[in-house]
């Protein structure tokens, strides 16, 4: 979900990045609640194909907010002082996001096993109690605490975010989240955070991991048969 900026540092930090980033991780919590309730009950060719997709997505949310739980907060804590309050409550909601996490890891195994109506439907609820909390999280982060890290951080404190993204992120899956980030990025969006890859990295985007991003996108959402 994060690309990470390998051969510029900038003074000032690209908080924009995190608002493209955030648009896809939107659209995928909103799309999961939507694809899950389409299945037809007794498809467990499809219930293990969309599991495994909840798991990529629940990975890629979990090393975000990771690298903002080691590189981001107790740098802005050391640095803010009447707004120390604004970090706390980030902090707090990714606790919440992963309680709703733990809940989608326990609806899971069943639903992808027996595909069952029951099943289906309490994951659909534990799923679309993830995106509440999610949204809330992610519209207070872009309004009230990327202003803070403009102020606060360098641009090389900034990256480190999306050096631990790549560092902890299967080497399998990056294309694959780097496509959820850039589905929706304007043209604009698109070249700066393509502009932070190095150039081996962008030339396999192109040649490789968009064509196998449109594909496998195609395939998570088509319609139910």
């Amino acid at each position: 979900m994060e690309t990470t900026n390998a051969h510029t540092v900038t003074e000032v930090p690209n908080t924009h990045e995190m608002v493209v980033i955030h648009r896809g991780v939107r659209r995928e919590a909103r799309l999961l609640v939507e694809l899950v309730a389409a299945v037809a009950p007794g498809d467990t060719a499809r219930a293990r194909f969309l599991a495994e997709h909840i798991r990529t997505y629940r990975l890629g949310l979990h090393n975000h907010h990771t690298g903002e739980d080691e590189h981001l907060w107790p740098l802005l804590l050391a640095r803010v002082d009447l707004e120390a309050d604004v970090v706390l409550r980030m902090e707090a909601q990714h606790d919440r996001v992963a309680e709703t996490l733990r809940g989608v890891d326990e609806a899971l195994p069943a639903w992808e096993r027996t595909a069952g109506e029951a099943e289906r439907d309490a994951l659909t609820a534990v799923l679309c109690e993830h995106r509440t909390v999610l949204v809330e999280h992610l519209d207070e982060e872009e309004q009230s605490l990327l202003p803070l890290a403009a102020r606060h951080l360098t641009g090389a404190e900034w990256n480190a975010m999306g050096e631990h993204f790549a560092a902890s992120a299967p080497k399998t899956k990056l294309l694959f989240f780097l496509g959820m980030a850039l589905e929706e990025a304007d043209r604009a969006e698109r070249r700066s955070m393509l502009a932070g890859l190095p150039f081996p990295a962008r030339v396999l985007w192109h040649v490789i991991g968009r064509p196998a991003y449109a594909r496998t996108v195609r395939t998570i959402r088509r319609p139910p048969r």
